[in-house]
């Protein structure tokens, strides 16, 4: 697929989220989770389920190394710009169009999506990660919990599975509400990035509590921003913690994967 053609199928998909958009935004998908959808999401985003999370730190154990994260505040100021202008808006963006896609059962933008994802990670290990997660999510979702939803996901794609597509899907597919859904998968990365930090520093236990609570409007923020945004509006302006991800393939000393 030439890269103007590529571009055309995009914007297409663009029209027909914007439709379905104008749709939904009002729908069921926004509102409050039941009984069921609750204890699925909070066992999918567990630190116990079992996609490896706690092997990776994104890049954060080389910026510790080198001086950029010092202390619970310097790490606060690395989480909220990679929340509001990094990877971790990037992510919100297409857990919130894998969602979309996968409501509307748009197969062909689903793929796009999937596609997209899969190679839009700036670094080989930030590519390590999200699709190693995005595969053992998928496997134990589907042995635990099947839906129609990944069923097809499977069968219409064959390549690698970034980790917010996988999620976002399985949440479409189970009918959880996609607004709170958002919010819970972004809080749970960053309690991930948090728990590295604790690891990494080290924080205390209260510390980083403390520091969960002070990020929470960031988090917030950013599933705000990634729900309203389109496949357009991806991009990221964290250069630093992009060049930590890079540097961290050659550290000597490594306690995480990433």
């Amino acid at each position: 697929m030439t890269i103007r053609t590529r571009k055309v199928t995009i914007m297409a998909g663009e029209k027909r989220l914007s439709h379905l958009g104008a749709q939904t935004s009002r729908g069921p998908e926004c509102g409050q989770p039941s009984q069921a959808a609750l204890y699925r999401l909070m066992t999918w985003l567990s630190p116990a389920y079992p996609v490896g999370a706690f092997s990776y730190s994104s890049g954060l154990e080389w910026a510790v190394e080198a001086g950029d994260i010092r202390d619970a505040e310097t790490l606060r100021h690395w989480l909220e710009s990679v929340l509001a202008n990094g990877s971790g808006y990037c992510d919100g963006v297409f857990f919130n169009q894998a969602y979309q896609a996968a409501t509307a059962s748009d197969d062909s933008l689903l793929c796009e999506i999937a596609e997209l994802a899969a190679v839009f990670a700036p670094t080989r290990e930030r590519h390590f990660e999200t699709t190693t997660q995005g595969r053992a999510f998928m496997d134990a979702t589907q042995a635990a919990w099947p839906c129609t939803a990944l069923s097809k996901l499977c069968s219409i794609w064959e390549g690698l599975v970034a980790y917010p597509v996988a999620v976002g899907v399985a949440c479409a597919g189970h009918a959880i509400p996609r607004i709170p859904a958002l919010n819970a998968f972004l809080a749970a990365i960053t309690a991930n990035w948090v728990s590295a930090g604790v690891r990494l520093i080290p924080l205390g236990q209260t510390s980083s509590q403390r520091l969960l609570a002070a990020l929470e409007p960031a988090i917030a923020n950013a599933a705000a921003a990634a729900s309203a945004a389109t496949l357009d509006d991806l991009g990221a302006a964290t250069f630093r913690a992009d060049l930590a991800s890079a540097r961290h393939e050659t550290q000597y000393t490594r306690l995480f994967r990433s």
